[in-house]
Formats: C-alpha cells, sequence, structure tokens
C-alpha cells in the first residue's frame, strides 16, 4: 500500500536525502570539492556513463545542493531542477541556455533592472531580440509574437509595482505557439503560487529572497521541465555558475520554515496595506489582496496569499521618498528583499536607476515610489516607523 502524499509543508521539513551511516537527523553538509573512487574502473565508468548518480566534482553535482534542488522541485511541481549561485545566474543561464542567434524573447516590461540590463545590452550581442509587453494589457500579448519568439518571460508579482498577470492566458498564449513559458517566482515562493500548475515550462527563483529569509547567503535555482532542466543542468556544469553547498546546506534549512514565514510576512503586509490606504501623504497603496489592486481577482485565483511586498507612491515625489527613507528609524534601508526585517528601498534610485525616467514610467516606477519588503517584525511597530517617517515627509 502506498503512502500518503504529503502536503507541501511537511515535504519542506520532511524530504532529505538518503541518511549517511552515522543516521543524521539533520541535513548533512558535504563541503568538500572532489569525491573518491573505490577504484579505476568506478572512476572511469562515472566519467563515460553520467546516467549514473554518482557525484564526480562539486560543480557538476553535490548532495547538500541535491537536497535543496529536490525539496524545490517537491514545492513546486517540477520535475527537476538546477541551484546556481545568484538569482541572476539563474536567469542568465536560463537565456542562455535555450537561446541563440536570431531568437526573440516576448517579456513583461516590468521586470528586474539586472534583468532588463541584460535584454538590452547583453543578448543583442548574440544576436537575441526582446519585446515589452504591458502586464496591464495582456491583449497585445499575442500580436507582438514573432515567428522567432522562443520564449516568453514574466515576473508576477513584478518588482517593484506589484502588477500582476493571468498565469494561466500566458501558458494557454505559449502552448499554442510552442513557447518556452518562463516565471521568475521569487517574489511570490512556490509558499504563495505554483506557475507549473498554470503551464510554466520552467520556474526561476533568486534563492537570496524569502527561501533564505534571513539575508545571509545567494543563491538561485531553475525547475521545470526534466527535458528543458538536462539542458540547463549541461549549460551550468560546463560555464561553472554552481551553487555552493555551504550556501545549499543554509538555504535546504530554510524551506522548512518557508510556509510559516509567508504566512506571517503576508498577514503583516495585508495589515500594513490597509492601514496605509488613504494616508494624506499617500497617493495609491499596491498590495495585491487589497481590492482596490487593479488585478485583484487574478490575484486572489492564482495566489494563496498576497505575498510580502507592499508598494506605495507618495504624492511629493523623489524629494519626498528620500525624506521618508531618512525618517525611518528600525526600518533598514538596503537593496535586498525577502528578509525577517523589515527593509525600505527607493526603486528609482537604486534597482532601477539604470533604466530611463520614460522606461521607469512605463513600468509604473515613479519618482516617488516606495517599496516595502514587510518583515516579521510586529505589525505595529512596522507600521508605527512608517507612520512617524510619513510625518516629516
Amino acid at each position: 500500500m502506498s503512502k500518503k502524499a504529503q502536503h507541501p509543508e511537511t515535504q519542506a521539513i520532511r524530504l532529505q536525502r538518503k541518511r549517511t551511516n552515522e543516521l543524521e537527523h539533520a541535513t548533512p553538509l558535504f563541503l568538500t570539492s572532489s569525491f573518491v573512487y573505490e577504484s579505476a574502473e568506478n572512476m572511469a565508468a562515472a566519467f563515460s556513463d553520467e546516467s549514473l548518480e554518482v557525484n564526480i566534482y562539486s560543480r557538476f553535482s553535490n548532495p547538500t545542493v541535491d537536497e535543496f534542488v529536490g525539496k524545490v522541485c517537491a514545492l513546486e511541481g517540477a520535475e527537476d531542477g538546477v541551484a546556481t549561485a545568484t538569482g541572476m545566474a539563474a536567469i542568465f543561464s536560463t537565456f542562455m541556455s535555450f537561446l541563440q542567434q536570431g531568437d526573440h524573447v516576448l517579456s513583461a516590461s516590468a521586470v528586474f533592472g539586472s534583468t532588463h540590463t541584460i535584454f538590452t545590452k547583453y543578448l543583442p550581442k548574440w544576436g537575441i531580440t526582446h519585446t515589452y509587453f504591458d502586464m496591464n494589457q495582456p491583449q497585445t500579448i499575442e500580436a507582438l509574437i514573432q515567428p522567432n519568439t522562443k520564449m516568453l518571460y514574466v515576473e508576477t508579482p513584478s518588482n517593484p509595482g506589484l502588477d500582476i498577470i493571468d498565469l494561466a492566458l500566458l501558458g494557454d498564449i505559449c502552448k499554442r505557439h510552442k513557447i518556452l513559458f518562463v516565471v521568475d517566482n521569487c517574489f511570490a515562493t512556490p509558499a504563495v503560487q505554483r506557475p507549473i500548475e498554470y503551464g510554466a515550462d520552467l520556474v526561476i527563483h533568486s534563492a537570496t529572497k524569502f527561501m533564505d529569509g534571513q539575508g545571509r547567503v545567494l543563491g538561485g535555482v531553475v525547475v521545470g521541465r526534466e527535458d528543458l532542466i538536462h539542458e540547463l543542468y549541461l549549460m551550468v556544469r560546463n560555464t561553472g555558475p554552481s551553487m555552493s553547498p555551504f550556501n545549499a546546506w543554509v538555504l535546504t534549512k530554510s524551506l522548512e520554515t518557508l510556509y510559516l514565514r509567508m504566512d506571517k510576512h503576508a498577514e503583516n503586509a495585508l495589515s500594513l496595506a490597509r492601514s496605509l490606504e488613504g494616508h494624506p501623504a499617500i497617493k495609491q497603496v499596491k498590495y495585491p489582496f487589497l481590492p482596490s489592486h487593479p488585478q485583484y481577482n487574478i490575484a486572489k485565483k492564482q495566489m494563496r496569499n498576497g505575498g510580502a511586498i507592499v508598494s506605495f507612491e507618495l504624492a511629493g515625489g523623489l524629494d519626498a521618498g528620500r525624506k521618508f527613507l531618512n525618517g525611518l528609524e528600525m526600518i533598514s534601508l538596503t537593496n535586498n528583499l525577502g528578509d525577517s526585517r523589515t527593509i525600505a528601498s527607493h526603486p528609482a534610485s537604486t534597482t532601477h536607476s539604470k533604466l530611463s525616467e520614460a522606461e521607469r514610467a512605463a513600468v509604473g516606477i515613479t519618482p516617488g515610489l516606495v517599496r516595502v519588503s514587510v518583515g516579521l517584525e510586529h505589525v505595529e511597530d512596522i507600521l508605527g516607523d512608517i507612520l512617524q517617517a510619513l510625518e516629516g515627509v
């Protein structure tokens, strides 16, 4: 009789590689660059038949890294995955694995600043072009598909404007046009939404963010269809943006509390968003589970909760944004997010500063936009710090 399927919350805690002879309870750390063989014949076999589940070198595979990847696959409902040194390494490796000269990428215009730089500065060097679409006008997407369109790429919720797009709609479009559907799920995590259920072929994470959850290590991971992941694995194996076993050990332990943390992050974020709506210094508050959000119904359909990010636009613009940040006493000013500690940032002057003013405006990044990654502190303390900083705006 087969065992009853476990819930994702249980899998995040209980999935573990085969224990060693020491019968350890917690995940062990295999901090080694290479692995030894019992004989010359075993060594030759490992290199001649890559289907053997044998560890050769930690750039290729490592038990600790494999455990982290396996957990993410289980949580996302994916067949296989590859871990990388950073989230941007995961994104760039994905592009390099599946795009070649003459290919075209159709991407949401609201993407992370470094992703925009890859599209505009680096991919053109290899003759790869892109077209941006407006997430708020999904009806225009299909008309932008070209004969050489190979991939559709999207972040939802977007960074930092928190735009939401219907994943099922995109999945249907990509299936009909035989386009790779790639989703950056960093803001949501599998604890909030699972894009593969809506047709995504590959799902990317900056594990540096909520998967770690405490601002300690860098990491990235891509999960999805087994045939695609094999190609991506070969790319990462041969070019070297592999994840450190130590970072994988930290991350696999962090996944054990992912669901608990994301639920509390979202509880705090929703409370904060509701409290800030209508404040005289704020023109608009955006949070996916606020009824005022333009894509509120879509968010409710494909997300378990609204996530941990709240964005709001200060009425006083750039000067007000700087005064607000300088007035914060508890909340951290840093360009990271997904930490147990609440973080505030000003996208126009930091993460998206390389975009032109027109490009920022096109994705809703106004001079007064503030992004808050809501942490796990008591929500009254978070709100209190924001309210006192708003007094000086």
